[in-house]
């Protein structure tokens, strides 16, 4: 789980603590002595004060998108403009920025039977510029695949625009397994580097075959602590019993903090991967010391903006894990 670590004060101590003694240990035999005695002493001293900060201070991060009545994106509020509830308790607000910062990107986009053909062209097309351009040098992305097994195109890779015509020989084919393919994939963002973190499937057809329910996929999706966004294709001539259900998909981003957006081809992915990128490039982030220790215990998260007229999206909660159980929250 995210967790942000205050040691500037400590670490500027323990190095003012250091050169005194390094100092002190002029003579040539005594001073060599003292030296060793030092860095033993040093070493152990920062070891210590690490160990203690991890755990007093344990930060829950939270990133918020925040859209008007139109559903327009809102920014330039601050600190003050936000509320945040853990389990209906608020608690305070310790950090905040507006700023823009590194995120984690997986994408994962569907390569069964039914993207043969144009749909595929498209899809690489706006996936490229997603991760060419769209996205930052500091933000890391990898890339998988779903039919009816998923699929790792690319591992974590930074800068993003290294992953660019990683889907170049993709042949789609076979059935359509995106409960599968969404827990798999959420159980690679324990490997990545930014706590800011955001998945983007991408799917034209309903679950045909997967082993996992909605409910498991669900379950291994909010322990990724990642936004997931959904861009559903809904052609007009889908077959009915294929057809692409945008209503499980945004029972699952809702959850997550992010969206469902409905397209009606493949040609309209490029707008759509834009608006997600837009979104990720205008997100408030939140942190706050939880009033109760961790226990492991899943948490309810609501963020409320002060101004009624606004809406703000987050994830609706965490797993309150200690911090030597996992590293990030």
């Amino acid at each position: 789980m995210a967790t942000m670590h205050t040691q500037g004060k400590a670490m500027k101590d323990t190095k003012s603590f250091k050169a005194d003694f390094v100092r002190f240990a002029a003579g040539p035999v005594f001073g060599l002595a003292i030296v060793f005695f030092v860095a033993s002493v040093f070493v152990s001293f920062v070891a210590a004060q690490q160990q203690s900060f991890r755990s007093r201070i344990d930060i829950v991060q939270v990133t918020v998108a925040v859209t008007d009545s139109e559903g327009r994106l809102v920014t330039g509020l601050t600190r003050n403009d936000f509320q945040v509830f853990e389990d209906g308790n608020e608690q305070d607000i310790t950090q905040f920025t507006d700023a823009r910062i590194p995120v984690s990107l997986g994408v994962l986009l569907d390569a069964s039977d039914s993207m043969r053909g144009q749909p595929i062209v498209d899809a690489r097309g706006a996936l490229d510029r997603f991760v060419g351009e769209l996205l930052l040098g500091e933000d890391e992305a990898l890339v998988a695949t779903f039919n009816h097994r998923p699929r790792l195109a690319t591992a974590w890779t930074m800068p993003p625009s290294k992953t660019r015509n990683s889907l170049e020989s993709l042949k789609p084919s076979g059935g359509t397994a995106i409960y599968d393919a969404l827990a798999s994939t959420s159980k690679l963002f324990e490997q990545r580097n930014h706590v800011r973190a955001a998945m983007v499937l991408i799917s034209d057809g309903a679950d045909t075959a997967s082993d996992h329910s909605l409910i498991e996929a669900l379950e291994d999706i909010r322990r990724s602590d990642a936004l997931v966004y959904a861009i559903a294709i809904d052609s007009a001539d889908a077959r009915e019993s294929t057809r692409v259900n945008p209503e499980a998909l945004r029972e699952i981003t809702s959850l997550t903090g992010g969206y469902t957006e409905v397209v009606r081809s493949a040609s309209d992915l490029g707008p759509a991967t834009a608006r997600i990128a837009d979104e990720l490039n205008k997100q408030y982030t939140i942190g706050y010391a939880s009033s109760r220790p961790p226990d492991g215990s899943w948490r309810s998260i609501r963020v409320r903006v002060r101004n009624g007229q606004y809406m703000a999206r987050a994830r609706r909660g965490y797993y309150a894990v200690p911090p030597d159980g996992l590293s990030r929250r």
